[in-house]
């Protein structure tokens, strides 16, 4: 696999844009930083969910469960 890098147009919307700035700036990481990432975590979720994993967020303070579903 080689790892040029292709460049892309991704258009947002402006609620989204400011999503990504948010998650940029408290992360101290570039925009592309923070997707690249976010693509690898859906990448990672949909296997497991594709092996018939559950994706399941705890509280444990208030002894919570809650399962995410993701279409």
């Amino acid at each position: 696999m080689s790892d040029a890098k292709k460049t892309m147009t991704l258009n947002l919307t402006d609620a989204e844009m400011r999503v990504l700035e948010e998650l940029a700036k408290r992360k101290e990481l570039t925009k592309t930083a923070v997707l690249r990432q976010a693509l690898r975590l859906f990448q990672m979720v949909d296997a497991r969910l594709a092996a018939g994993d559950k994706l399941v967020f705890e509280d444990e303070k208030a002894q919570k469960k809650a399962e995410l579903l993701v279409l």
